[in-house]
């Protein structure tokens, strides 16, 4: 397994159950994923109950979302709890064809593997525009707090829910301008990540249908009192801008499945499920929907973390 984060976690409870023996390759110094990386007033889209990996849920949070930093100890907290075998740090840099296997090259040696399961995730690429501008660039993965920003002119871009909660963030602070290329589709308010969960489960055109924002608490107050209003796209507000954050989304960071000649024109790799076509011996699970339903998220990828292990177990003859 490539990845210590949620994803990777989910399988490695599988996989245990399954009593396939495998091992967690993981670049991070400590657990969490990429939790710990999010700026400092980060929520979950949904209360804890509706945020848990299989097996085990998570710690009620008092304070209605749970923060970053719960999840990063609840993650951590899983990972002891199963004795999952992570192993790090550890850099991996290719996944090459042997014959009886794969080969996984790493900062600490080559390992071989019957079968190999990528969940390196996105939060690793960010998708950075190519645009010459006079002031600072940064991407949603730099920013932390909005105390950093203040009283200075900061343009955030985006119409996501990343663009929205650090328009949110930054408003009290920061001289705002909100630009999205479309004017913002909120969820309604009373749908949170269980509800996501649910919509994206059972219906083929996801969430996409019904909007792309969750309101969740401090977006719904900054929205509700005039402080985040989006605005079209303006050149000549960026250029003279102190600060541009893009909140313009993520690639799948599949960089070290070169050497399989896997990737498509959009970066991502065909499967059937989580397997890879051309390449049977490889499961990528948690780069979103196309890996699987809600797949990006604690609650969603359980299913498909499943679906891995027992698709693992059967080829092995378990």
């Amino acid at each position: 397994m490539i990845g210590g984060g949620q994803a990777g976690l989910a399988a490695a409870y599988y996989l245990r159950r399954a009593g396939v023996g495998h091992v967690v390759l993981d670049a991070q110094s400590s657990p969490g994923g990429a939790w710990p990386h999010g700026w400092n007033s980060l929520r979950l889209f949904s209360v804890a109950r509706h945020s848990s990996l299989p097996g085990w849920p998570m710690p009620p949070f008092s304070d209605g979302y749970p923060t970053a930093q719960h999840v990063v100890d609840y993650l951590t907290a899983y990972e002891k709890r199963y004795d999952v075998p992570v192993h790090r740090s550890v850099q991996v840099s290719a996944v090459s064809r042997a014959e009886d296997g794969l080969l996984v090259h790493t900062d600490a040696g080559t390992w071989t593997a019957r079968h190999v399961i990528s969940a390196t995730g996105t939060w690793w690429r960010p998708f950075r525009p190519l645009v010459e501008l006079p002031g600072r660039q940064l991407h949603t993965v730099d920013y932390r707090d909005p105390l950093e920003f203040a009283g200075r002119k900061v343009v955030v871009v985006g119409g996501g829910n990343s663009g929205a909660q650090i328009a949110a963030d930054l408003a009290p602070h920061a001289s705002l301008t909100w630009m999205t290329r479309r004017p913002p589709r909120y969820l309604p308010d009373e749908i949170d990540g269980k509800a996501l969960f649910d919509i994206a489960s059972r219906r083929a055109g996801g969430v996409g249908e019904l909007g792309d924002i969750v309101a969740v608490p401090p977006v719904r107050e900054a929205r509700d009192s005039g402080l985040l209003v989006a605005t079209p796209m303006d050149t000549g507000v960026l250029a003279g801008a102190d600060v541009v954050i893009w909140s313009t989304g993520f690639r799948p960071a599949l960089g070290h499945l070169s050497p399989l000649r896997l990737r498509d024109e959009r970066g991502r790799v065909a499967v059937d499920g989580t397997t890879a076509v051309g390449e049977p011996r490889l499961h990528l699970l948690g780069y979103g929907g196309w890996t699987g339903a809600a797949s990006a998220t604690l609650i969603g990828v359980g299913p498909t973390a499943k679906a891995a292990a027992a698709e693992i177990a059967a080829s092995l003859g378990g």
